[in-house]
């Protein structure tokens, strides 16, 4: 089955409102966005629930300063889904090669032609992807990259084929062969970590790696995640949102029966007011002191549960772990 006669829905966005931007200048102003069935929902309808938008955009304009403001002149991202990782890269980092994967065939297709759709008449960008298991897809290519990011999944599936499943490779890992630490298998940080390992044969001299993070944990295990992976790393942005699927507090609430974690939630009206009066520029380095004034805030995922049945808003903290080779 080809791509095209995959792809199922379509959505469009305000380029400028979805960066939070006055206007766009690599990027089209309206972003006409394809989906296969295959690839994550982006909430353009609600940004504080879409990770691109609410998340990674904001770190990528914070990199991009605290990095000097030069361009990123490479971009890659490891499960891009919809392509708008690499499009909010291209107007923010100013990237002008870009690398790509995802596990689907039709998603990689298709957020390709996302890319190529949405840039602005003029604009020159090499476009660079493949699709399979995390990096290894664009070792054909033989290129090394500024900046690598992922957004990847935490929630163990038990059969690799329930990946095949329209759009729950977003969400959950299938099995792993691997080797890996058990803090990192205790905590569901199996393919940020693989992702982590993976990054040298892919990064130039001096590059790093954004892992954008579900901050279900605490903070100090993301620190150690790098760590683990033979990186140097800190907290970028510290920050919120809304988990917007309840089925995935169900399957933490059963992973932790079965041994993992502890993860924890929050009402969602609680970490607004927390974070209405931290600046996202300093977020990273206060993250540690914000973590700890959230700490009788926690909810467990049963209790998670509990107050999202009886109609609450439920959220996690969310962090953009930077890393650098040590």
């Amino acid at each position: 089955m080809s791509a095209s006669t995959i792809v199922q829905e379509s959505i469009d966005t305000a380029a400028a409102a979805y960066l939070r931007l006055d206007k766009t200048e690599r990027i089209k102003p309206q972003l006409h966005i394809q989906l296969s069935s295959h690839s994550y929902m982006p909430r353009v309808d609600d940004l504080q629930c879409d990770w691109v938008s609410h998340v990674a955009a904001p770190a990528f304009r914070l990199f991009r300063q605290q990095h000097g403001g030069a361009a990123i002149e490479s971009f890659c991202s490891i499960g891009t889904g919809s392509g708008l990782d690499i499009l909010s890269a291209i107007e923010l980092l100013d990237a002008t090669r870009v690398g790509l994967t995802d596990v689907h065939e039709d998603v990689v297709a298709t957020a390709s032609d996302n890319v190529r759709r949405n840039l602005r008449p003029q604009r020159d960008v090499t476009i660079e992807a493949g699709f399979g298991d995390l990096l290894s897809p664009l070792a054909p290519y033989n290129s090394r990259y500024d900046l690598i990011y992922e957004n990847l999944p935490n929630v163990p599936l038990q059969s690799a084929a329930a990946t095949a499943e329209k759009r729950v490779s977003s969400a959950y890992v299938p099995p792993r062969k691997e080797a890996l630490p058990e803090l990192v298998k205790r905590q569901m940080l199996d393919l940020h970590y693989l992702a982590l390992r993976q990054s040298p044969g892919f990064l130039r001299a001096g590059g790093f790696v954004l892992s954008c993070l579900g901050a279900r944990v605490p903070l100090q295990v993301f620190l150690s995640l790098g760590e683990l992976a033979g990186f140097s790393s800190s907290i970028l942005t510290y920050g919120w949102k809304v988990q917007d699927d309840a089925s995935l507090i169900h399957a933490y609430a059963q992973h932790q029966k079965d041994g993992y974690g502890p993860f924890h939630f929050y009402r969602a009206d609680q970490l607004q007011r927390v974070f209405s009066v931290i600046d996202p520029a300093t977020s990273g380095t206060e993250a540690l002191r914000i973590e700890r004034e959230l700490q009788p805030l926690k909810l467990d995922p049963a209790a998670a549960i509990r107050a999202q049945e009886a109609g609450e808003r439920i959220g996690h903290a969310v962090a953009v772990l930077e890393s650098r080779l040590a």
